[in-house]
């Protein structure tokens, strides 16, 4: 049985990607901050007859990371999900907010791929980065968020260079915004229930996961 873990599994798209794997016979470790949520998704995927471990984990900070994946006997796929997003104009944010940012979005997916690459290496597995097409282009109102995902989209294409003639591969998701608790504490997007799932979307990451460079899902 091949083992994933996700970053940021506690809710909305980790959460369902965490669901469709162990759907999908993976033994699934969930990582996260968030004790409760964690254990919530565990026990759903248990509920449903598949295999999950819960591994706390702040992506912001190395030894909570290293920690983290020496608990990882054996991988096969790293799911980069875990992010956060503020918005507004450029002017209102904060140095916590843009630290928070870039710690999360940035330093996180670093951090994560470096502690999780012998064993990816040794299983001549799969990295996916969610990086959003937040990457891809500037957006009103988005600016440091944008940011920090154009670096993570600049960190994978690099890796992807790196890692040309490697038997391992590392895939850069872009995809829309999604109906999840990711605009809980945002007026950014007035009616988030206009977006696509996060359930579709984990669908197809799933389904496309075979080492290709990029999986696009767009709104």
């Amino acid at each position: 049985m091949p083992n994933v873990a996700i970053t940021g599994a506690g809710s909305g798209l980790g959460r369902e990607l965490a669901l469709y794997y162990a759907k999908n016979d993976y033994t699934v470790f969930l990582l996260g901050r968030t004790d409760t949520k964690l254990h919530i998704v565990q026990n759903e995927i248990l509920e449903n007859g598949g295999n999950a471990e819960v591994v706390l984990c702040d992506v912001r900070e190395y030894a909570s990371v290293s920690i983290a994946f020496q608990q990882i006997g054996q991988l096969d796929v790293l799911i980069n999900n875990a992010g956060i997003g503020i918005f507004g104009p450029v002017e209102d944010y904060t140095i916590d907010e843009i630290e928070d940012t870039l710690n999360t979005n940035v330093k996180g997916a670093i951090l994560t791929v470096q502690s999780a690459l012998p064993l990816i290496r040794a299983s001549n597995g799969r990295i996916l980065t969610i990086i959003s097409t937040a990457g891809l282009r500037g957006k009103v109102n988005e600016s440091i968020y944008c940011a920090s995902k154009f670096a993570v989209k600049g960190f994978t294409e690099s890796l992807q260079k790196e890692w040309e003639d490697a038997s391992f591969t590392i895939t850069s998701v872009y995809m829309g915004g999604m109906n999840t608790p990711f605009w809980e504490n945002s007026t950014h997007v007035n009616d988030p229930s206009r977006l696509k799932g996060p359930k579709e979307v984990a669908a197809q990451i799933y389904q496309e996961d075979d080492g290709r460079k990029e999986i696009l899902i767009d709104k």
